[in-house]
């Protein structure tokens, strides 16, 4: 049977499949509440309500299967996990270019923060699954291409344009940039438990399964960035 239509019983100690199952519905809660407030939105933020709509959407259409098949195989669904950054995360990047873009954010700038962000997930990929031999290797690498986006949304290009826009903008930019900082180091900690090499070599262990890890950032932030964007498109309209 196709772990897509999985409807095996989560037993009450299985920690991982609860917090997927969890995740699946807050963030179709999520899009269904995006979705149904774009018309609601003035037309100039209506596509970046949009792309929040889409980046929880996709997420809950892969949290829905990652569920069933953690299930049918009680393994972690790692090569669907990184579909799904590959989708979203990208997509949370084009939120900067979006939201900066009267202040005169380039397309530049767009493909600066897409290609930045699928090094990090790519290079991510090789380190956790096909050459985990050298994990620490990749997940350096993919760690220069974060710091990369931090050092965009914090003091690049983004952080310059949100300072010559409203201060709803300038605000909004800041609060995403915190979440750039300080919730996506949420996954270098599931990558560097969930990997042999570890940190520089050094395995370390959080006392969590790595899948929990990750299913908690996704949900805070992915939804959490949506959050942000909804608030200032009604604050802006204001």
């Amino acid at each position: 049977m196709s772990p897509f239509f999985l409807e095996a019983a989560i037993a009450a100690d299985n920690y991982v499949a609860f917090t997927f199952f969890v995740g699946t519905m807050a963030m179709m809660a999520a899009s269904v509440f995006f979705f149904f407030e774009l018309s609601n939105t003035e037309k100039a933020w209506r596509t970046s309500v949009l792309v929040s709509g889409l980046i929880t959407f996709i997420a809950a259409v892969h949290y829905y299967y990652m569920r069933g098949y953690n299930l049918e195989n009680n393994v972690s669904p790692t090569f669907f996990r990184y579909v799904d950054w590959l989708l979203t995360v990208p997509l949370m990047c084009v939120e900067f270019y979006l939201i900066t873009k009267k202040a005169g954010a380039t397309t530049g700038l767009l493909w600066k923060l897409i290609f930045a962000s699928v090094v990090m997930l790519v290079t991510g990929y090789f380190g956790e699954t096909i050459d985990m031999a050298h994990s620490w290797q990749w997940g350096l690498a993919s760690g220069i291409a974060y710091f990369y986006i931090v050092y965009l949304v914090w003091f690049g290009d983004v952080a310059k344009l949100a300072g010559a826009t409203s201060p709803a903008v300038a605000k909004a930019v800041k609060t995403l940039a915190w979440f750039v900082l300080v919730g996506w180091a949420i996954y270098p900690i599931g990558y560097i438990q969930g990997t042999p090499g570890g940190l520089f070599g050094a395995k370390l262990d959080f006392g969590l399964d790595m899948d929990i890890i990750y299913n908690i950032g996704d949900a805070v932030n992915k939804i959490g960035f949506g959050l942000v964007i909804y608030a200032l498109s009604r604050s802006e309209s204001k």
